[in-house]
């Protein structure tokens, strides 16, 4: 991926992944708290469900200094989800009335992990995995931005706030200075083929990953408060991501 890759898509599309997140993990965050979730339990789940899943679990929890058993709830539920919609998403495709490249912008937008919007837009089209993992890759750099706003605005105990390391995950950066290359040209392209066939296989080996981590048990230890607000929230995004692709015109 490079920033020219990124802008040919147009600044609108950028920017209005960028409001979903936001717009996503307000409406997450108050269906949270209203049907009673503790803040910081609201604050995982509408991050993870906004972003991207699990990832974004693990990077918000150091920094609001979440327990390990919210972790856990959210994570638990978040994977299952994540796997029933990569396979729904595909076969409710028809009933959206999306073009190949708007479906795979809705898939970017809804489904939580980057080798998930794989799964879920490799049976439409080509376009559709193109365009997806591109909206996908840009709405996990949303992750940064939010990192850092929560690491500014939460303190703990002692009034200290989260470490740098904590502020940004690091996983942001490495794709940040990749990305960087790319753009600059500094990555020659003798190597690109070769980089290509390592980043399938390790997006293999992180779909096995995926699948090895769900134990469906677990759901059902998430409690029915933590189900309702992370399908809600997922119910919620899912609108939120048709209205953009609508108001963009994008056919």
């Amino acid at each position: 991926v490079s920033a020219t890759a990124i802008l040919e898509n147009g600044p609108a599309l950028i920017g209005g992944i960028a409001l979903v997140v936001f717009i996503a993990i307000g409406c997450s965050y108050g269906i949270g708290r209203l049907i009673g979730l503790p803040r910081k339990m609201a604050v995982l789940i509408a991050c993870g469900n906004s972003i991207c899943g699990n990832s974004a679990i693990a990077a918000v929890a150091p920094v609001i200094d979440a327990s390990s058993k919210d972790v856990t709830s959210s994570i638990a539920f978040t994977a299952v989800l994540g796997v029933i919609v990569v396979v729904a998403l595909p076969l409710a495709a028809p009933l959206l009335s999306l073009s190949a490249i708007q479906y795979g912008i809705f898939a970017g937008l809804t489904v939580y992990a980057v080798p998930q919007v794989l799964a879920a837009t490799a049976p439409v089209a080509l376009a559709s995995v193109h365009i997806g993992t591109l909206v996908k890759l840009v709405r996990v750099l949303m992750l940064g931005p939010v990192v850092l706003i929560l690491s500014v605005m939460t303190r703990d105990k002692g009034g200290r706030r989260p470490a740098v390391s904590q502020m940004v995950p690091w996983f942001i950066v490495g794709f940040l200075l990749l990305l960087a290359l790319r753009s600059f040209g500094a990555i020659p392209e003798v190597a690109l083929k070769p980089a290509q066939a390592v980043a399938n296989g390790l997006t293999i080996m992180s779909m096995a990953a995926l699948g090895l981590g769900v134990d469906v048990r677990s759901v059902l230890r998430a409690g029915k408060q933590v189900t309702s607000v992370v399908v809600l929230s997922l119910l919620v995004l899912a609108a939120i991501s048709y209205v953009l692709i609508l108001l963009l015109g994008i056919v």
